[in-house]
């Protein structure tokens, strides 16, 4: 055993690559680059997979959260509330809608939003749990505070929560298929879902400029569109997600036995209801960064998702979070440790991770 990569996207190519390839010769015969018939296509199916009515392809997943903020009326003097333990996007994307992050700590078994600690005020417009690691908040016990509800689905595609798909959970849901997700274009892309007809008609106006027919624009938009060759690809991952994400989930059973006798690792905790799709398999382990050195030596791609908590990041400082407001974030940051995880890893490759990971903590 030489190397065992994070992610090996190289598989997944060599699946769809003759799918790809086709599609890819219809839109360059028909030149519909922009908008072209497979976009359509592409909304609908993925609509139907997460079990909603609408779903409005975009750009990319910032664009997606920040265009469903923009949907539900989120702007300037305005507040939404999110997990400190998340990719900085999440943020972001209100930080750009002019509204002000508000952030909160995360539970300590799952590492996903601490429901109990989220607190609602008077300029609250929006709370946004993270499904973090492909793995679904408890987004029923958020909607009872009534707020609307952002999911941000973006590690999530078919993960389920009390038998519900992720993006039909909460209002509206963002999410993203850059290509290391478990449903990744081959560059940036992302969708907005929906049941809402509403909402779904405010974020297609918004990403077209604001525009329902051309040159017509009532309102200020943006410029974020599903690319037509992106939704090709899309499509063709799509109709196999589903066996793809039972790989992930007995790999992720694999590792979690192998590890089980290894207790200087602390492997995943899923939420009761929850049926996670491991978008990312993440342990706690001591002196993290020494073991991480250790498995990149030894040819394993391992990786950390997230080094820094939100509020302790330099775009975020003007919040005025300081260290210890969110100690659970802040501590398992320096923990956690992302083993490799993809549909085709072999028993063989978890077993050189879980060697290296067990002489490595020992």
């Amino acid at each position: 055993m030489t190397s065992v990569p994070l992610v090996d996207l190289t598989a997944q190519q060599d699946q769809v690559a003759d799918e790809v390839a086709l599609g890819w010769a219809e839109v360059l015969k028909t030149t519909a680059f922009v908008g072209g018939p497979q976009v359509a296509a592409f909304e609908a199916e993925f609509a139907a997979y997460s079990g909603v009515p609408h779903c409005v392809g975009v750009a990319n997943g910032t664009d997606a959260l920040e265009l469903a903020l923009r949907a539900l009326d989120v702007g300037p003097g305005d507040e939404c509330v999110l997990p400190a333990n998340t990719f900085v996007a999440t943020a972001e994307a209100v930080a750009r809608t002019g509204a002000v992050p508000v952030l909160t700590d995360c539970v300590e078994d799952t590492l996903l939003i601490d429901v109990d600690q989220v607190r609602i005020g008077p300029k609250t417009k929006a709370i946004i749990p993270v499904h973090l690691y492909g793995q679904p908040a408890p987004i029923e016990k958020l909607r009872d505070l009534g707020v609307p509800v952002l999911e941000d689905a973006a590690q999530s595609q078919g993960a389920r929560r009390l038998g519900v798909t992720a993006c039909g959970l909460g209002d509206i849901a963002a999410t993203s298929f850059y290509p290391g997700k478990n449903l990744g274009a081959y560059g940036d892309a992302g969708a907005v879902l929906t049941a809402d007809e509403e909402l779904a008609t405010r974020v297609r106006l918004l990403g077209a400029h604001g525009s329902p027919r051309k040159y017509e624009h009532p309102s200020l938009g943006f410029n974020s569109r599903l690319d037509t060759l992106q939704a090709v690809v899309l499509s063709a991952k799509l109709r196999r997600l589903e066996g793809w994400n039972t790989a992930r989930r007995a790999a992720a059973a694999r590792y979690t036995s192998l590890l089980s006798e290894v207790p200087e690792v602390r492997t995943p905790v899923v939420l009761d209801g929850n049926e996670p799709v491991w978008h990312l398999y993440v342990i706690r382990v001591a002196d993290r960064d020494r073991v991480l050195g250790k498995l990149h030596a030894a040819g394993i791609g391992a990786g950390i998702h997230y080094p820094t908590p939100v509020h302790l990041t330099g775009a975020f400082s003007s919040l005025g979070y300081g260290v210890g407001d969110f100690p659970v974030a802040e501590r398992t940051a320096g923990s956690l440790l992302s083993l490799p995880l993809f549909p085709e890893i072999t028993p063989a490759q978890q077993e050189y991770v879980v060697d290296t990971v067990t002489k490595a903590v020992r």
